[in-house]
């Protein structure tokens, strides 16, 4: 069987990212098509074999490929993908928008239905950073990718959402039904310490959406240490806003996270994920996780077993939980055991067997 990989962007590592790595162990000979890749910004794929877009070829289409949104479209449909029996899209914009002939079966994996053209459509245009007369016409160009986008999704064979809350949104934008497997977590690769610091973390991309803000204005009030792993577009600001007892800590190796994430009183997620690799893996850490109770969090953390949930997504919800909070009270091997049901090779088990079934059901149909 001829296998084909899909990604939106090689050009960032995050969750999507390590679900596509794991997808390459499934198929280790098939090749990936993106619209993009950047070699000095994500490694690990330095090996395999990467197809990109015309717009690989464009001026700062690396760095700045935001700024070629309206043209995305045209770059989808002129991949090729004739020659592969399965396709499997792993995506969270618009590459499951492939043409793929009658003879190949696509099953697109999705993160999230694209943000900026469904959940996120309103908040978008204000919080992207761009000139006044690009945020007057953004809502008109938004439209017609929407339409794009809705019709593209009807070419998949088969969704497979990545937590329950994101099949809801299959449903809900594209009108689909979807299998939901949930990401992989290398759960092994972290441990339990008995050597607890006196900080909380976040790790996050500093992105508008993931409410890093909202917890630095917490933490200024409480006076607690915060340490954040993580870089990002917003990080000049919130450092600007940040008193002494938050510490920014960049980028670190896996190493070193995984040495903050075992050591933390928790790790505080106020941001809406799709799923939340991060907190899956403070878990796998033994460390209790305080989340916003909305999206994938209440699908991974169990409210007072592994973790503690606040329902307003504001500074001063934050604080009353945080307040509240007794990292005493959990035990760290049970929240470890918890974790384990997110591991690797469920996500391994699971996309075979609902590869196999899809392709035997679709060749003998």
């Amino acid at each position: 069987m001829r296998v084909a990989l899909l990604h939106d962007y090689l050009n960032q590592a995050g969750g999507a990212e390590r679900v596509l790595m794991a997808l390459t162990e499934l198929f280790p000979e098939a090749p990936i098509y993106t619209l993009i890749y950047d070699k000095k910004r994500l490694a690990g794929f330095e090996n395999k074999k990467i197809k990109t877009s015309f717009l690989q070829k464009l001026p700062f289409a690396a760095s700045k490929i935001k700024y070629y949104l309206p043209i995305m479209p045209i770059a989808v449909e002129q991949l090729n993908l004739g020659n592969y029996d399965l396709v499997i899209s792993s995506t969270s914009a618009l590459i499951k928008g492939v043409i793929t002939p009658p003879h190949t079966l696509h099953i697109c994996y999705c993160h999230t239905p694209t943000r900026y053209l469904w959940s996120d459509t309103h908040s978008y245009p204000k919080d992207i950073k761009v000139g006044s007369i690009v945020k007057n016409i953004l809502p008109f160009m938004l439209t017609k990718l929407r339409q794009w986008d809705h019709h593209a999704a009807q070419r998949v064979n088969h969704f497979i959402a990545n937590s329950h809350f994101i099949a809801s949104r299959i449903k809900n934008y594209y009108h689909r039904d979807s299998e939901v497997i949930y990401p992989p977590v290398d759960t092994q690769n972290f441990y339990i310490t008995n050597q607890l610091g006196n900080y909380y973390l976040i790790i996050s991309r500093l992105r508008p959406y993931k409410k890093v803000d909202m917890a630095i204005s917490a933490f200024n009030k409480l006076n607690l240490p915060l340490k954040i792993i993580g870089t990002g577009e917003e990080e000049a600001s919130l450092r600007k806003m940040a008193k002494s007892n938050i510490e920014f800590l960049g980028a670190v190796s896996e190493e070193i996270k995984r040495k903050y994430l075992s050591n933390c009183l928790a790790l505080i997620h106020p941001q809406e994920e799709d799923f939340g690799l991060t907190a899956i893996e403070a878990m796998a850490s033994g460390r209790p996780v305080i989340a916003y109770g909305r999206g994938g969090a209440l699908e991974t953390v169990i409210d007072g077993k592994t973790g503690k949930l606040f329902d307003e997504q504001s500074w001063e919800a934050l604080i009353d939980t945080i307040i509240k909070f007794k990292p005493n009270e959990y035990n760290s091997f049970e929240i470890k055991k918890h974790s384990e049901n997110f591991d690797t090779e469920n996500f391994y088990k699971h996309m075979r067997e609902f590869v196999e079934k899809s392709y035997r059901q679709f060749k003998n149909s």
